[in-house]
């Protein structure tokens, strides 16, 4: 903020638009892997703008076009928008808004935020421009941010009991091809298929270590969530066939060798869809609409639930709280997300959470 008192002199000066990642280091009492640790990776970023309409706009576009997209795209997971109540707003936002996924536990995981800082450090650190009638103006901020965190929420909200289940859009490998007997014709097949594949723009890897057994091997990349295996023997290579497996619906079937670039692909779109929507399915499933707050407690055992923010309110929050659940957000009827927590008719979000 110091330096951003430095850079900015005049209203040309603005927007100013900073991004960075870096390590932080905190204290944490009970550290949790990737969800709460005391050392992670942390993007964030931090702008400056000539009014408060300019500052709200981009605040609201890395909300929705950078967070909201990559999750819900790139991921595959699921997440509801909304604004903080003011009390959980970060300290000395005017506006915090985030993204909320549940966990294949019922869970809520704040996964990313997006604040919208007013002038308040832009005051407190004295951030000033010269407008383009020369008088001195004080600048409106927002900062937001994401972490490894999401890594967590990937595990969680995706992956089983035979380990990870990684989206195809994000999975660095999306289809590894293996040979099941070391035999010579069968392993230059499967090179041939994977170089195929390669061309076509697919993240492949091959596999070809006969020396242990195909049980084991395919039990080592089901435990790392690749999303298609394509499995090759002797009498595959016989019928002219190769075995293709999806991860993620546990399905196999027989392809033709000489189609099998189409397969994948169709099976890879196919999984990035799937995914996001049983994600989607899981969520709506759990979620309960509720009117007071003792049955919000009691949803909030199994899953979500959603009530009027009139219906919580302060006393509410705390009543909550005494049960270990929040306000994970505030949305419109509609699922927007709202100008200001003083609209009428919004609806609260409630769960347990990370």
């Amino acid at each position: 903020m110091r330096s951003m008192g430095k850079w900015i002199q005049s209203w040309r000066d603005l927007p100013l638009l900073l991004n960075q990642w870096a390590n932080v280091v905190r204290w944490e009492l009970r550290p949790r892997m990737f969800l709460r640790t005391s050392e992670f990776l942390w993007q964030e970023g931090h702008t400056a703008h000539a009014d408060a309409a300019d500052a709200s706009a981009y605040a609201r576009r890395i909300l929705h076009e950078v967070y909201e997209d990559f999750m819900v795209n790139v991921l595959a997971l699921p997440v509801v928008v909304g604004c903080k109540t003011p009390s959980e707003r970060f300290a000395g936002a005017i506006n915090t808004m985030t993204c909320e996924a549940m966990m294949g536990d019922g869970k809520a995981l704040q996964m990313g935020t997006s604040h919208e800082l007013g002038q308040n450090f832009a005051k407190a650190f004295d951030i000033t421009y010269l407008d383009d009638t020369g008088t001195q103006q004080t600048v409106w901020t927002t900062s937001w941010g994401v972490s490894t965190r999401m890594v967590g929420g990937l595990i969680m909200g995706h992956g089983d009991d035979q380990g990870l289940r990684l989206p195809p859009a994000l999975a660095p490998v999306q289809v590894v091809v293996l040979a099941v007997r070391d035999d010579p014709a069968v392993i230059d097949r499967c090179r041939a298929l994977a170089d195929e594949l390669i061309d076509g723009g697919i993240r492949v890897t091959l596999d070809v270590d006969t020396s242990s057994s195909m049980g084991r091997r395919v039990t080592d990349w089901e435990l790392k969530g690749v999303p298609v295996r394509l499995e090759l023997g002797p009498r595959d290579l016989e019928a002219g066939e190769v075995t293709l497996v999806r991860r993620c619906e546990g399905t196999k079937v027989a392809v033709s060798l000489t189609g099998v670039a189409t397969a994948v692909s169709d099976a890879l779109t196919e999984t990035q869809s799937g995914m996001l929507e049983t994600a989607r399915a899981a969520r709506i499933a759990r979620t309960t609409e509720v009117a007071t707050i003792d049955e919000a407690v009691e949803a909030a055992g199994e899953g979500w639930a959603t009530l009027g923010w009139d219906a919580v309110g302060e006393e509410g929050e705390r009543a909550l709280a005494a049960h270990a659940v929040t306000v994970r957000c505030l949305t419109r009827a509609d699922g927007s997300v709202p100008d200001s927590v003083d609209e009428p008719d919004l609806v609260a979000v409630v769960a347990r959470s990370y």
